[in-house]
């Protein structure tokens, strides 16, 4: 079987711990996926404009499956972009007031939104991860945006337990998942990262079964069962590794670029 699509989840997969990634052999590597016109989709729960910086030379060029899918975009053109109902907002932002240990930000199409009341460490915390991120009076009042996805943060050994008690209270209105390190985003049902790669395909003419996928967390779930070729970081969650057909080297040791190479014929 040949792979025709390959997707990489970026924090805790693609990257290192000191969020980089080898450039010199990713370069040489993508030149070969050209070539052998094999598709290169960075698929993350992070914001697309965070996402593009990795790759400044080539973002034209990239797919993009951020926010967890609800935002996907291929050579710059948007291709789809997911919508939380503004009530459904409000009731969501209603139900985290009662979660004390919890910070939040609302994420938009156009930007990411933090109350201006929360700490200032979880804000510089964020602007890591979501590169417009506008401080605003309170979450309540952010309406000029097509808003699609909530990222929480939690204390780490709290969030299994979170986990169940957000099911609780949200029910099916929004579904909460695991990203690592005390992140919950809670997202659209049904709109997810294999949701996102599913559009590119339509477009590319991709079959599962020609899909690699790699990730570490609990948001790869669906992308992992999704892909043909399917692998798991060594650093990864568990239940990532139960799904996966092949676990591989950690994030700190080039996995990711390592299993490419091997893919792509070394």
């Amino acid at each position: 079987m040949t792979v025709k699509m390959i997707a990489v989840d970026m924090d805790g997969t693609f990257l290192n711990r000191q969020q980089e990634y080898d450039r010199e052999k990713f370069s040489q590597l993508y030149q070969r996926m050209k070539q052998q016109k094999v598709r290169f989709v960075i698929a993350s729960g992070n914001q697309y404009y965070q996402l593009k910086s990795f790759f400044p030379e080539v973002e034209n060029e990239l797919a993009f499956v951020a926010e967890n899918g609800a935002y996907v975009i291929s050579e710059g053109e948007e291709l789809f972009t997911g919508e939380i109902d503004p009530e459904l907002v409000h009731d969501v932002l209603t139900i985290l007031a009662a979660f004390t240990e919890g910070h939040t930000i609302l994420c938009g199409k156009n930007s990411a939104y933090v109350a201006e009341n929360e700490p200032e460490f979880f804000i510089e915390h964020g602007r890591k991860y979501y590169h417009r991120l506008k401080k605003v009076p309170n979450l309540f009042e952010v309406k000029e945006d097509t808003l699609f996805k909530f990222a929480l943060s939690f204390p780490v050994e709290q969030v299994s337990e979170v986990l169940e008690q957000l099911h609780d209270a949200l029910g099916e209105k929004v579904i909460p998942i695991s990203s690592g390190h005390g992140d919950v985003d809670l997202i659209i049902p049904g709109i997810h990262k294999a949701h996102g790669l599913m559009k590119l395909q339509e477009v590319w003419g991709i079959k599962n079964h020609e899909v690699a996928a790699f990730g570490d967390s609990g948001n790869d779930l669906e992308m992992l069962k999704h892909a043909g070729f399917s692998y798991a970081m060594s650093n990864g969650q568990p239940k990532v590794k139960a799904v996966a057909k092949e676990i591989i080297l950690s994030n700190d040791e080039n996995g990711v670029l390592t299993k490419i190479e091997e893919l792509l014929g070394n």
